[in-house]
């Protein structure tokens, strides 16, 4: 089985469960016969400086920008500090256009998708983001083609998802997308989580 290298980004006021719903998921994630893991799954800052996630929890990045290891997939999580604080932010947003053209897959979670917007990523092509930042999403970011009503959108390299706990559905579905239904499904019920791996 193929292994993949994951940077998950995380900053000041990432939203919590945006970020470890999919640590969670591609971290737990065996092979049924073997037991190997085929996600690597790493976390990167800008600076590899501890982050204050929101509500206070401290988390000690494996990596900086500069010291991170090639990725075969970046999950960029969302929160307060992507919608307002790295969305403003140069280097971050310079960072996630050089990451995009290297990794196989490039995914958002909640408004994470606002940093790919602003790295002009989503241009043309269909989107989803937390239901409360939808119109903002569109409005700001007229050649996004948003859609609603959705856990999360396959562009097939880009994906992006709704709200929160949305990254686990998106993340489950990048599992079955890479390994197969059958190991996807072992994920959830490993997880105990409730999902239709069809649904969308």
């Amino acid at each position: 089985m193929k292994r993949y290298t994951v940077g998950i980004f995380v900053f000041n006021e990432v939203e919590v469960l945006d970020f470890a719903g999919p640590f969670e998921v591609l971290s737990v994630t065996t092979s049924p016969q073997s037991e190997d893991k085929p996600f690597i799954v790493k976390t990167i800052s800008q600076t590899g400086e501890i982050i204050t996630a929101r509500n206070g929890l401290k988390i000690v990045p494996d990596y900086s920008f500069e010291h991170a290891p090639s990725l075969d997939i970046l999950i960029v999580p969302g929160g307060y500090g992507a919608e307002e604080i790295e969305i403003h932010n140069p280097v971050v947003i310079q960072w996630i256009q050089n990451q995009a053209k290297k990794v196989e897959i490039l995914a958002s979670v909640c408004t994470g998708a606002l940093l790919l917007a602003q790295a002009g990523l989503l241009d043309g092509r269909r989107a989803t983001t937390h239901w409360m930042d939808l119109d903002r999403l569109e409005n700001a970011y007229p050649h996004v083609q948003v859609q609603r009503g959705v856990k999360f959108v396959d562009e097939g390299s880009l994906l992006t998802s709704a709200g929160i706990s949305a990254g686990i559905n998106m993340s489950l579905h990048i599992v079955k997308k890479l390994c197969g239904p059958d190991i996807a499904r072992q994920t959830a019920k490993r997880m105990e989580y409730d999902v239709d791996l069809d649904l969308k």
